[in-house]
């Protein structure tokens, strides 16, 4: 089977879905359904309660959180550290109960709660004869980001798959449900890069994000907010294989209006430069302008830091 054929039928309903082994998640998706029906603000409230309870009770992700906010916020206070801590629980339990109007509520529904800027740098480009690659972080908003691209453009993304086969397929339908009459695709690693490679040059758009700790094989060392960090330095050489331009994605929810605002920055001058360290550096400084616009929202319970240079202590320990 090709990838082509496997992409169509990885992420299809099988009946093996309904195994008596997987009830129990069949019935925590049902109780989740319920907050389909409940008004924003009701859902924030719980999502915000239960993410203060969390921030008490799991003091481990409470340690990791703080211990990569004091990394990358070295002149803030050790109580405004503790409160950006909390506040990030608060967002990542609310942006979770969030995921019930992505997978149930009807699409019209989904696109008044995202307000886009900066989306006319896709056609610009492409206009120019540019293939476009945007720049996702891992942050709590992260989904309503890849909906936002993917209801008006054929979009392609990288995906991990999960353990629970049924959440796994949950997730999978949320992300694609969205663009279905662009034949947007998800890609696993073991697929390599040569699909996605070959998809963004037919023109669909890359969502790619490289944040994440992935240890030192195959990475290089950069600064991210003046901590020296691994850095997979693979977003450089796609944009010179796709002849790319590579725009920054902002995704951040204003409890205010209960909407989430996904903003498309400019593009990462420089980029590709013919130099890993040089383009890691650039794309890490991209990162950062991205988390800056609402530093809580950002996943800091993440090992971000777990590969250290040689010679460095562990942070986490």
């Amino acid at each position: 089977m090709s990838i082509s054929d496997s992409n169509q039928d990885r992420y299809r309903f099988h009946l093996s879905l309904l195994h008596p082994r997987h009830w129990l998640t069949w019935i925590a998706l049902g109780i989740f359904f319920i907050f389909t029906f409940l008004p924003i603000p009701v859902i924030d409230s719980i999502g915000c309660w239960l993410g203060s309870l969390a921030s008490r009770k799991n003091r481990k992700r409470f340690k990791i959180a703080k211990i990569n906010l004091s990394l990358c916020f070295p002149d803030k206070a050790d109580e405004d550290i503790d409160r950006m801590v909390v506040e990030h629980f608060r967002a990542q339990f609310r942006s979770v109960l969030h995921y019930s109007i992505l997978w149930w509520r009807p699409i019209s529904t989904v696109r008044k709660i995202i307000h886009k800027t900066g989306f006319e740098k896709i056609a610009q480009y492409q206009q120019q004869g540019k293939k476009i690659i945007i720049l996702l972080t891992h942050n709590v908003g992260l989904e309503f980001s890849g909906a936002a691209i993917s209801m008006d453009h054929k979009t392609i993304g990288p995906y991990k798959t999960m353990r629970n086969p049924v959440i796994d397929w949950m997730v999978a339908k949320g992300r694609l449900r969205f663009g279905k009459k662009h034949g947007n695709k998800l890609f696993t690693r073991e697929d390599g890069l040569r699909p996605l490679i070959r998809e963004v040059r037919a023109g669909s758009i890359l969502g790619y994000f490289a944040d994440e700790d992935l240890g030192e094989k195959n990475s290089v060392f950069a600064s991210f907010y003046g901590v020296q960090k691994a850095t997979i330095p693979v977003l450089g050489r796609l944009a010179k294989t796709c002849d790319a331009v590579v725009l920054p994605c902002v995704s951040c929810y204003e409890p205010e209006s209960g909407r989430y605002l996904i903003k498309l920055l400019p593009k990462i001058e420089g980029l590709p430069s013919g130099d890993d360290e040089v383009d890691s550096e650039s794309m890490n400084k991209a990162i950062e302008r991205a988390i800056d616009y609402c530093p809580t929202q950002y996943l800091w319970t993440l090992r971000y830091f777990q590969t250290r240079p040689e010679g460095e202590e562990a942070v986490y320990d």
